[in-house]
């Protein structure tokens, strides 16, 4: 089967074409050259996309700008690429005949319907969540979406959006979460709530493929697997350490080995049981792993993630940190 992924370049293009590269028909698409991109262009350009889409069966769209181009680029950047560049992809998918279109979203669409007023427990976030996004990244994402939903209604275009949590390794964004942690620290508590490894995010990917036409259309959200549980959510909010010393005792001596510390409140879950179910995808990294390659010395990220590496978003150094959007 021969299959598009753009973004080619990123962190997950990369993946992709690193997977599927020894048993596919690739063509990696990206404006940026690198060794897993086959054709250097624009997603909004409708020529560079009909030629790479000639024969084409599938397509992974990760190409994107990101949350930390927000302060380098307009707005008009990302509605071009967010917006028309996954119409452009859309339309000539049509046209081509494409059986499964794979569009990689962001759990960033849900905005501020994750942040739960004072003294309200934390958000269990589901897939019925009404996205609210607070910035032009989150709008962008949400729409292209909806592109995506009008295609398989309109063309029937299977059509399949995966709602990813955070895989980068890069620092994080947030100045006062990097000087209360470190970012091993800081990026293992994440694992219980908001932080998927990168080789899951891709198995998620070719799942969703296979799983489309049984599918049509569908929106899931693709996180590691919490030990949390809703009832957990009054108390995570102001104290989590109480609920993990519950849930995953064994953290304990593990963190206080290291020095590190489990952050006080959390204020929202991930759920991907919508996933598990429907795409039958099994996540294999999560908060236990983590612990688990800690106490044997290993680095907590998988082979895949490993060989990808930080890639940066920006060449500019920045005051207040590697990527400071609010």
């Amino acid at each position: 089967m021969k299959t598009l992924v753009t973004g080619s370049s990123g962190h997950l293009g990369e993946a992709l074409m690193r997977t599927l590269g020894p048993n596919h028909d690739v063509v990696g698409l990206d404006i940026n050259p690198s060794e897993f991109t086959t054709d250097v262009g624009s997603v909004s350009d409708p020529d560079v996309v009909q030629r790479c889409l000639q024969g084409v069966e599938c397509v992974y769209h990760t190409a994107t700008l990101h949350k930390p181009h927000v302060v380098t680029h307009s707005k008009s950047d990302f509605v071009e690429t967010n917006i028309l560049g996954t119409l452009v992809l859309l339309e000539a998918a049509v046209a081509a005949g494409v059986r499964s279109f794979i569009y990689t979203s962001t759990t960033s669409v849900f905005g501020d319907a994750m942040r739960p007023s004072e003294g309200e427990p934390a958000t269990w976030v589901t897939e019925e969540v009404q996205p609210i996004p607070r910035n032009i990244y989150g709008v962008t994402k949400s729409a292209a979406e909806e592109l995506c939903q009008l295609f398989h209604r309109k063309h029937d275009l299977n059509c399949i959006v995966l709602r990813t949590s955070r895989f980068f390794p890069e620092e994080d964004d947030n100045k006062q979460m990097r000087e209360a942690f470190s970012d091993s620290n800081a990026k293992a508590n994440e694992f219980l709530y908001r932080r998927v490894d990168l080789e899951d995010v891709v198995d998620a990917h070719l799942l969703a493929s296979s799983r489309a036409d049984q599918i049509g259309f569908g929106r899931y959200i693709i996180s590691a697997t919490t030990p949390i549980q809703p009832d957990d959510l009054q108390e995570l909010r102001g104290n989590a350490p109480s609920v993990l010393s519950q849930r995953v005792p064994e953290y304990l001596p593990v963190y206080e080995r290291l020095g590190w510390k489990m952050f006080q409140g959390i204020d929202r879950v991930y759920s991907n049981q919508a996933a598990r179910r429907d795409l039958v995808w099994e996540p294999r990294y999560s908060f236990f792993t983590v612990l688990e390659a800690i106490i044997e010395g290993r680095d907590p990220a998988s082979p895949l993630a490993i060989a990808v590496g930080s890639k940066g978003y920006h060449t500019t150094v920045f005051d207040d940190g590697p990527c400071p959007v609010d």
